[in-house]
């Protein structure tokens, strides 16, 4: 009996999320800026620091509608699920069912999962000590743990980094290859999947990944490049020069980041416009949290006027168990998927408009389609901006 009571606790070691509580001196990135100043300047900047349901617009509304519609949960239940990624620094990682019965009654004001979710320790989302406490990544763990419950961290005041000669004053320092020849393993702890609270698979970011020497940072970081890592000065007065990337996590809401990101040609054919897309990104777009979106539009003219337009989208469209148009989140399955694989090609027709002597297709991204923009009542413009991939004329 002991021997399996054991076991029991080793297995709940192992697939148990670990909470670690960070002292105050790190716990948050003001922290930081005596030393990496330029660094938390760059982070401040980025998705990664309004990874908090106060913070993100999408995020607090798809919690909100989730929350809504799924009974049973409370909001609160649906936040420290989300936690897991979004706030993996949150001292609660689980609720329970007479949780959900007391939040029901509005009694919960002074339980431990209310103080957690307000807590100011995990209002910066996924700040520095986040990542850079990290101690292992287990990725022998079933595809289903993301977030905290993939990680364990270190102790409160030992950070991880790509260096193994960095030091500190201010706090212990050990190198970890995921900050340095494996990235993609720290990137994949929340970028590798999700699965909506009925069991479907909406995103698998990181099957659909085909490396050929790219890591994720490459592009949403930097390449290395000479810097320094921490201003303090070493025994030479002066700061110890670095290879360094980036911290400003740049993704599809940079709109830099998508001129020329898919190699585009349009030839005339028997059937009308073929519209070729390549993709030599090393995932899937669009791609992401389930909802993006890429259009080819083509404005046909006739004698330099506007005749007709054509819109193609290529997007993802989820069902909920109601057969009705939801979020990913809720949804039973995906009934509609279209996006240009990593490293692979997809063709498109459009019917010429009749009368047209020129067409401009112009192919560009958003980060919300309209469907799931219109059920959550997404406010702030950039869900529903267009982002310009590429044109292209063509006399007809």
């Amino acid at each position: 009996m002991k021997l399996l009571l054991l076991l029991a606790l080793m297995g709940l070691n192992i697939y148990a999320a670990q909470v670690v509580q960070v002292a105050d001196k790190y716990k948050d990135s003001t922290k930081c800026k005596a030393c990496h100043n330029h660094i938390v300047t760059q982070w401040d900047n980025s998705w990664h620091a309004r990874s908090h349901y106060d913070n993100d617009e999408y995020l607090q509304k798809t919690i909100d509608y989730v929350a809504r519609k799924e009974s049973g949960k409370s909001l609160n239940t649906i936040k420290v699920e989300c936690a897991a990624c979004h706030n993996p620094r949150i001292s609660v990682t689980s609720t329970t069912s007479e949780y959900d019965a007391i939040a029901a009654l509005k009694l919960d004001k002074d339980s431990a999962v209310n103080k957690a979710i307000n807590s100011d320790r995990i209002s910066e989302g996924i700040n520095c000590v986040v990542c850079h406490n990290i101690d292992q990544i287990h990725d022998n763990l079933p595809d289903t743990k993301r977030g905290i419950n993939r990680v364990d961290w270190m102790p409160s005041g030992t950070m991880t980094g790509p260096y193994g000669d960095a030091k500190s004053p201010y706090h212990k320092v050990q190198q970890r290859d995921f900050m340095d020849t494996n990235p993609n393993q720290l990137c994949f702890v929340c970028h590798a999947n999700d699965t909506s609270e009925e069991g479907h698979r909406f995103i698998d970011m990181q099957s659909e990944f085909k490396s050929g020497g790219k890591q994720c940072v490459d592009c949403h970081m930097s390449p290395r490049k000479d810097g320094v890592a921490a201003t303090i000065r070493d025994a030479s007065g002066q700061a110890h020069k670095r290879l360094i990337r980036d911290h400003g996590f740049i993704g599809g809401h940079i709109e830099k980041m998508w001129n020329g990101a898919l190699k585009v040609d349009v030839s005339k054919s028997s059937r009308g416009l073929e519209v070729t897309l390549t993709n030599p990104q090393p995932h899937a777009i669009p791609s992401g949290f389930g909802a993006r979106e890429i259009l080819i539009e083509a404005q046909y003219l006739s004698s330099g006027k506007n005749i007709k337009n054509e819109v193609v989208s290529l997007t993802n469209h989820y069902i909920s168990r109601h057969n009705k148009p939801t979020v990913p989140h809720l949804a039973v399955k995906t009934v509609e998927s279209i996006s240009i694989p990593a490293e692979g090609s997809k063709s498109f027709s459009i019917p010429i408009a009749s009368g047209s002597d020129q067409v401009i297709i112009s192919v560009s991204y958003r980060l919300v389609n309209d469907e799931v923009r219109g059920i959550l009542d997404l406010k702030d413009p950039l869900w529903s901006k267009k982002m310009i991939i590429k044109q292209v004329k063509l006399k007809l």
